[in-house]
């Protein structure tokens, strides 16, 4: 088979047996055991679940980095393709085998290629969807030290198949997370007077809390508060003691990111405290935004055809390759894989056509960026 047919049936078979975030134990290994088959390259295993494949071309010159996310997600899938997840409760929701797939089409690529001088590295990167990230941990380790230039790329079903996004400055927002729990006095049903209702005050903190980015923040700042999951009580008549909320902040503006807990810790205390009731807010810094350098995003979009370059504006959702892009230039990529369900949905779909763009791309990139940064 060709390189093309090799990656759909890699990303395949990654689908069929996705891991979630530091649980990607059975996926690494199978990303070490492919890496060890194409020849040239050293392999690396520089966190429990990540890898890392070198490829030295035994002459001088810049130090050029491709990266790939590899978990699943914790969700049931319903997408009906034949090669559904065999794991319940998990899930590539979001399109990380493909960029797994496309990684290691590449590497086989570039490991039979002449290159001009220089070191290639290949990050599979663990536990992108669970903050704080696994990018961090792989920074530590040591993968980025002397890197020149990183590249990373996305799956992205919002865009048709054939369009790809590369853009300069900030691209993905920073992604924050945090935890509302709210403590009252549980009590009967039939009688609220003698209870303090959490799920009163929980129900009154999610509309009161959209007033932060309503009235609280510049409207010429984008900002966001989502509250995600809410849980209170197990049964129809008892008035539980405590209701936990969790949510997420994204935000661009450094001073906007910084403000936000606290906004959430004002409200929440004058709701809480006009029922009764009290709070804990636990908030948790997660993904610095990606920003995509000037330079290093000019590279990738000369790589990119004129027909299949899309221009697009930054987005709210986040992504820890920012961890990467704090210790070299660095450019994220959107490559366009129309789908008719968003990320993260249980039908979720890629157009496998858009395997063989960011399969070339990464190729192109590469071999592009050896010779720029030399």
């Amino acid at each position: 088979m060709g390189v093309d047919d090799d990656v759909v049936a890699w990303r395949r078979h990654l689908h069929r047996n996705p891991e979630v975030s530091f649980e990607e134990h059975e996926t690494s290994a199978w990303i070490a055991e492919r890496l060890s088959e194409f020849g040239g390259l050293e392999v690396e295993r520089p966190t429990e679940t990540s890898v890392l494949g070198r490829l030295d071309t035994g002459k001088p010159g810049p130090t050029v980095a491709l990266r790939a996310d590899i978990d699943a997600l914790p969700i049931d899938e319903h997408s009906g393709v034949e090669f559904a997840s065999e794991r319940p409760g998990a899930m590539h929701a979001c399109g990380h085998d493909g960029h797994t797939a496309m990684l290691l089409g590449a590497a086989r690529e570039l490991a039979r290629a002449e290159l001009a001088g220089g070191e290639l590295r290949f990050i599979f990167q663990h536990a992108e969807e669970l903050a704080p990230g696994g990018a961090r941990d792989m920074v530590a380790a040591g993968v980025m030290e002397g890197v020149d230039f990183i590249y990373g790329c996305h799956l992205w079903t919002p865009l048709e198949y054939g369009k790809v996004a590369a853009v300069p400055g900030p691209f993905m927002a920073a992604a924050d997370f945090f935890t509302l729990t709210i403590t009252g006095r549980g009590g009967h049903a039939g009688l609220p007077h003698t209870a303090v209702d959490t799920v009163a005050a929980a129900a009154e903190l999610v509309g009161s809390l959209q007033h932060i980015v309503a009235r609280r923040i510049d409207p010429l700042q984008p900002a966001v508060v989502t509250i995600g999951s809410i849980h209170a009580g197990d049964a129809p008549n008892v008035i539980p003691g405590e209701a936990v909320l969790r949510g997420t902040t994204r935000s661009f503006d450094p001073d906007v990111r910084q403000r936000l807990p606290k906004l959430i810790e004002e409200i929440a205390a004058g709701v809480c405290a006009a029922h009764g009731a009290s709070h804990e807010l636990d908030f948790q810094f997660g993904y610095k935004p990606v920003v995509n350098e000037a330079r290093a995003t000019e590279l990738v979009r000369e790589c990119i055809g004129s027909d299949e370059l899309l221009e697009l504006d930054p987005i709210m959702g986040g992504d820890d390759f920012s961890a990467f892009q704090a210790e070299a230039p660095g450019c994220y990529a959107f490559i366009g894989a129309g789908g008719e369900y968003p990320h993260h949905h249980p039908r979720f779909r890629i157009d496998e056509r858009a395997l063989a763009t960011g399969t070339r791309l990464h190729v192109q990139i590469a071999t592009r960026a050896l010779e720029v940064f030399a």
